[in-house]
C-alpha cells in the first residue's frame, strides 16, 4: 500500500512540474476573473428573479384588493335592497380574499427579505470583483515586467536557450576555421619541404629546377638590357648571365654556319631510339 502511495505521489509531482512549465499566471488570473464575473451574473439573475416574483405578488394583491372592494360595494347594495343573502355571500367572498391577501403578504415579506440579502451580496461581490480586477492587472503587469527582465538578463549573460545555441554555433564555426587554417598551414609546410608535390606544376623535380634557372636567367638579361638603355654603370654579370650570353652567341654562330651551307644535313643517325654522340 505504501508503494502505491509513493507511486501516486511521484506521478502527481511529475504532473505538477509539467503543468507548471506550461502554466501562465496571467492566463490563470484571467480565468479566475471570468469565473467571478459568472458568479456575479448568477447573483444578478437571482436578484432579478426575486424582484420579478415580488412584483407579481404585489400586482396580484392589487387585483384582490380591487375584487374585495367590489364585494364590499355589492354587500352594501344588497343590504340597501334588503337582500341579506346576497350581502352575506358578498361578505363571505370578501373574507376569503382577505385570507388570500394575508398569505400573499407573508410571501411578499419573504421575497423582500431575500431580495435585500441578494442586493447586499451583489454589492459585496461586485466590489470584490472590481478589487480583484485591479489586482489582476497589477499582477499581470508585474509578471510581464519580471519576465522581460529575466529574458534580458539571460540574453546579456548568455544563458538563455537561443543565446546558448548562438554561442555554440559561433564556437563551432571558430573551431572549424581554426582547423582549416591549421590544415592549410600544414599543407604549405609540406609543399615547401618537398614532402608533397605541387600538382599544379611539373611533376619532374629536375625539370622544375631547370625551369627555375631559366626564369632567373631571363630576369637577369632583361635587367641588363634596362641598365644599358638607361646608360647606367656596367656591372659584372653573374656567372649565370655570362653563361647565358655565351650560349646565345654559340647559337647565333651555328645559325650563321647553317645558313651558309647548302648541303642537306646528315641523316645517317635519325633513329629515334638511338642516342647521338
Amino acid at each position: 500500500m505504501s508503494v502505491m502511495k509513493r507511486l501516486t505521489g511521484i506521478v502527481q509531482a511529475k504532473a505538477n512540474k509539467a503543468l507548471d512549465k506550461y502554466e501562465d499566471p496571467r492566463e490563470t488570473l484571467d480565468l479566475s476573473y471570468e469565473k467571478q464575473l459568472e458568479q456575479l451574473q448568477q447573483v444578478k439573475r437571482g436578484l432579478a428573479d426575486v424582484a420579478t416574483a415580488r412584483k407579481r405578488i404585489e400586482l396580484q394583491a392589487q387585483q384582490l384588493q380591487t375584487t374585495a372592494k367590489k364585494y364590499q360595494d355589492q354587500a352594501t347594495q344588497a343590504v340597501a335592497q334588503n337582500r341579506e343573502d346576497l350581502a352575506r355571500d358578498a361578505l363571505t367572498r370578501r373574507s376569503q380574499i382577505a385570507t388570500q391577501l394575508e398569505q400573499l403578504k407573508t410571501q411578499h415579506d419573504q421575497l423582500v427579505t431575500q431580495e435585500d440579502h441578494l442586493k447586499t451580496t451583489n454589492m459585496q461581490l461586485q466590489a470584490r470583483v472590481e478589487a480583484f480586477r485591479s489586482q489582476k492587472e497589477t499582477l499581470k503587469a508585474s509578471y510581464t515586467a519580471a519576465q522581460a527582465q529575466a529574458s534580458i538578463g539571460e540574453a546579456v549573460s548568455g544563458i538563455s536557450e537561443s543565446m546558448s545555441d548562438t554561442g555554440l554555433a559561433m564556437q563551432r564555426a571558430q573551431d572549424k576555421i581554426a582547423q582549416m587554417q591549421a590544415r592549410a598551414s600544414a599543407v604549405d609546410e609540406l609543399m615547401a619541404s618537398g614532402a608533397l608535390d605541387d600538382m599544379s606544376g611539373s611533376s619532374d623535380p629536375i625539370q622544375a629546377e631547370l625551369d627555375k634557372g631559366s626564369r632567373n636567367t631571363d630576369v637577369e638579361l632583361q635587367l641588363a638590357q634596362l641598365k644599358g638603355q638607361l646608360g647606367g654603370p656596367q656591372q659584372a654579370a653573374s656567372p649565370e648571365l655570362a653563361k647565358g650570353s655565351a650560349e646565345q652567341d654559340q647559337d647565333a654562330t651555328e645559325v650563321g654556319i647553317s645558313a651558309g651551307n647548302d648541303s642537306p644535313p646528315d641523316t645517317s643517325n635519325n633513329d629515334p631510339f638511338t642516342l647521338g654522340n
